[in-house]
């Protein structure tokens, strides 16, 4: 457990659900405490939210939906190999000065506007104990107020309004925990946590009943995966101190939202946009292609050179 043993507590008060009183959102917790261990050897020295989408490290992509979306204040769960990342969004003197010797002033400015994104936060998730455990860590940036959670390995691309700000406009019609989903493959479901829900609230937007972590497939509640982004209340780290290890031996976050389900209201969002799991090495060749093909000044010699190779 992440916190105390005592489940009484929590509940004998599950059966009478309360209405969240809705705050604005401006916090964003992002954990980056993971090996990345699929990715090796490239992720032995350098982090791998720090593998770049082109020439952008896919971190820079999901902080940038988040600021987008509203978010003044971003607290990265990370873990003590990942020094490299803080330092991608710090000043560089050093840099600057070199840039500006060679009259680059324009990369300058560049890497200044990083830096100024927003305010970032940083805590050290000590061992890897699992999502939930690594949440936990972020009881007192988030306090009293509800925040969003991006997960490091999920890119989702929406041109016209980014993820997070869907999740954060749902928040604002329905005061509660907002799940970010979308339908998967009956073979894909096992990888995901998936919801169970009782009906359709408005479209696209549902009552959340229950939550399985990596169902079998043939036991999965429905086919609407968990996808790498969630708005929190406050109530989820009282849950948090409640849950037991779960699937792989970790604190599950979906088994603490599963606690929360007849305490407060839980709703899944099927959320419009491309999602690349970056965590899987076909998910990031993916994303580099299609953001290489959105981009001015590459997409018309690079989408020559891949007709060329098919």
């Amino acid at each position: 457990m992440v916190g105390g043993n005592n489940h009484t507590g929590i509940k004998s008060r599950m059966f009478i659900k309360r209405r969240i009183k809705k705050k604005k959102i401006t916090k964003a917790v992002i954990p980056v405490a993971g090996l990345g261990t699929r990715f090796l050897p490239a992720t032995k020295a350098t982090p791998k939210e720090m593998l770049t989408i082109v020439d952008t490290p896919a971190i820079e992509y999901i902080v940038r939906e988040a600021v987008e979306s509203g978010i003044t204040d971003i607290l990265f769960i990370t873990s003590r190999t990942k020094h490299v990342l803080e330092n991608h969004f710090d000043i560089n003197p050093e840099l600057e000065y070199s840039l500006k010797k060679s009259g680059k002033e324009e990369q300058i400015e560049k890497l200044r506007e990083i830096s100024s994104l927003c305010r970032f936060h940083y805590i050290r998730q000590q061992e890897p104990k699992g999502l939930g455990h690594a949440i936990y860590h972020a009881k007192v940036f988030a306090g009293n107020d509800p925040f969003v959670v991006l997960l490091g390995d999920d890119l989702v691309y929406n041109k016209e309004k980014p993820c997070t700000k869907q999740l954060i406009d749902v928040y604002e019609k329905h005061p509660g925990i907002v799940i970010g989903v979308q339908t998967v493959s009956n073979e894909d479901i096992s990888k995901y946590g998936a919801l169970k829900y009782n009906c359709s609230v408005e479209d696209r937007i549902y009552k959340v009943s229950d939550l399985v972590e990596k169902p079998k497939k043939e036991e999965a509640p429905s086919n609407m995966a968990i996808l790498g982004r969630y708005i929190l209340t406050p109530e989820i780290f009282e849950a948090l101190e409640n849950t037991k290890p779960g699937a792989g031996g970790e604190i599950q976050l979906t088994d603490a939202i599963k606690m929360l389900c007849n305490k407060i209201d839980v709703y899944g969002y099927d959320f419009i946009g491309r999602r690349y799991d970056t965590g899987n090495k076909l998910g990031y060749l993916e994303a580099v292609v299609d953001y290489a093909l959105r981009r001015d000044d590459l997409k018309d010699e690079f989408l020559k050179f891949l007709k060329e190779k098919i």
